[in-house]
């Protein structure tokens, strides 16, 4: 992305008007991850420009398709066509970093079929190198990006699990990986609604992964539907924060286009490649500062929340944190969701943390953190009158004694 075309990139993410959502997707892989970042960030750009941003999440199945007999003739490994009675010419879906069809093996099992587009892998990392250049400006110019998270960690990480996601036998490393946790914990914490996509690996490589095909419907799709019922997502959130604040190994790209529910009304992650791993004193430290929250504990939450420094907190005068912290959580368990986002206070809250406790939220810090904007997004956008902290209070306690979580 050279710099008047960055420089337009931002205008378009951060102007009030709707962004042209085609011309984004023209600007390649780089340009859509970081769009689906900024979704995220209603504190920064407002409820309605999120919700017009992630409308890409699925508006990716609109992108040029690629020829897909040159790509797997090119691609795929010995023998991969002599597995398969058919093939659909057709695409189910082009994303962001590859296309998908679906085909039918000799043996009989209904499979999909992802390759990464030639595109994508040559000219990403040369995007990521020249993205950090015009950002490192764009810092410069407008300091106050600083002040509200970390833009360059930001773009380190979404650098990082899309490299992954460009070789698709993480996919396969992920989901056993997900899967492995799941058989371990069964017995204190089960999770019988979750399960991983069946892979082929003998039939993919790099370039190319064959998986199930599996029949039902994605968050995304129940969220244009008005089909997702508040204890459905609950479960989810019981799931997936388990991964995050009891195991700290967690799908790094939960986004609702990559959930989906299928016939039997399981949870099936799929896109497993951008698997993430936050450092023990991250996850426990969140973990406990929202357990605080859920018990109206605000002192003891921004108390908490001081683990995650480096600084010597003796040598702080912290008095203005502290006050800055009840300012911020007053009231906060009794908001709905709609009239006070997680996301948009956990902004404030890493903005209090940075500048008055000197915290240090690194690049290991921001995948959990954005995993919670993930899930506060979904409350918002299907129960905007849900109190998400106040009914997750059950599960965080759920995770203290199922889990193992010292205090």
């Amino acid at each position: 992305m050279r710099f008047l075309t960055f420089v337009r990139f931002m205008r378009q993410i951060t102007r009030k008007k709707p962004a042209d959502l085609d011309w984004i997707q023209r600007q390649g892989l780089l340009a859509m991850k970081l769009t689906q970042i900024f979704a995220l960030r209603p504190d920064l750009l407002g409820v309605e420009k999120c919700r017009q941003l992630q409308k890409l999440y699925q508006r990716a199945s609109s992108l040029p398709a690629e020829d897909m007999m040159s790509n797997l003739k090119t691609n795929a490994p010995d023998g991969f066509f002599e597995a398969f009675e058919d093939i659909d010419s057709e695409p189910l879906a082009a994303a962001s970093v590859g296309q998908v069809h679906r085909g039918r093996l000799k043996t009989g099992e209904e499979v999909v079929i992802k390759f990464v587009k030639k595109a994508n892998a040559k000219s990403f990392t040369k995007e990521v190198i020249r993205m950090r250049r015009w950002l490192k400006i764009f810092m410069f110019i407008s300091p106050k990006l600083r002040k509200v998270g970390n833009p360059m960690a930001l773009l380190n990480h979404v650098a990082d699990y899309t490299l992954n996601e460009l070789d698709l036998r993480n996919e396969i490393i992920g989901a056993n990986t997900l899967s492995e946790i799941k058989e371990d914990v069964k017995e204190d914490f089960p999770m019988e609604l979750l399960r991983l996509p069946k892979y082929w690996p003998d039939l993919s490589n790099e370039k190319v992964l064959v998986s199930e095909f599996i029949e039902g419907i994605s968050l995304e799709e129940g969220i244009e539907s008005g089909s997702l019922e508040w204890d459905t997502l609950l479960q989810l959130f019981r799931i997936h924060g388990a991964y995050l604040f009891g195991i700290g190994t967690f799908h790094g790209d939960l986004h609702p286009g990559n959930c989906i529910i299928d016939e039997n009304n399981n949870f099936v992650f799929i896109d497993n490649g951008a698997i993430c791993h936050a450092p023990e004193h991250v996850n426990r430290t969140l973990f406990t500062f929202f357990e605080h929250l859920a018990n109206k504990e605000v002192d003891l939450a921004a108390k908490s929340l001081l683990n995650i420094t480096k600084a010597d907190t003796s040598k702080i005068n912290l008095k203005k944190y502290y006050s800055k912290m009840e300012e911020i959580y007053d009231g906060f368990n009794d908001k709905t969701v709609t009239e006070q986002s997680l996301t948009k206070v956990m902004m404030k809250t890493v903005r209090a943390a940075v500048e008055l406790a000197k915290a240090d939220f690194g690049e290991e810090a921001f995948p959990i953190i954005r995993a919670l904007m993930y899930l506060d997004g979904l409350a918002i956008r299907t129960h905007p009158d849900a109190k998400l902290i106040v009914s997750m209070k059950p599960y965080l306690r759920e995770f203290r004694e199922s889990l193992n979580i010292e205090s």
